[in-house]
């Protein structure tokens, strides 16, 4: 597949383009990426719970938000490895690097989902 710099998709072809390539790749990471599917779960999960809680909708929002960025970090660190076993999947001090960088992101998000809900879960007790 080569790239056609002179005939990009514009208009509504280009949405619809950009709306077929995401389904691609989150049908890509349902079958390949365990950890997205346990994510999703949770994420589907405390979103639910999130509309039993006695918050306001700026807190149910930044509660769901918190929870959407862990699928962001998990989606861009899938990517980084992809990329990477692209390059190479020999041993490779520097591959091995930017895959941790990427797991530290999902952790990072992870944090602060968490502080997210402690924080919010806290403040109306």
């Amino acid at each position: 597949m080569t790239f056609d710099n002179q005939n990009k998709k514009t208009g509504l072809k280009r949405i619809f383009s950009a709306i077929e390539n995401s389904c691609y790749g989150f049908y890509w990471m349902k079958e390949n990426e365990t950890a997205f599917k346990q994510e999703v779960i949770l994420v589907l999960l405390l979103s639910v719970i999130s509309l039993f809680l006695n918050i306001n909708t700026v807190e149910r929002i930044l509660l769901i938000a918190s929870l959407l960025l862990i699928l962001l970090a998990a989606t861009l660190n899938s990517a980084i490895e992809v990329i990477v076993d692209r390059i190479g999947l020999d041993l490779n001090e520097l591959s091995g690097v930017a895959k941790d960088l990427g797991s530290a992101a999902v952790f990072i998000s992870f944090a602060i989902a968490a502080l997210v809900w402690g924080g919010i879960l806290c403040s109306n007790t």
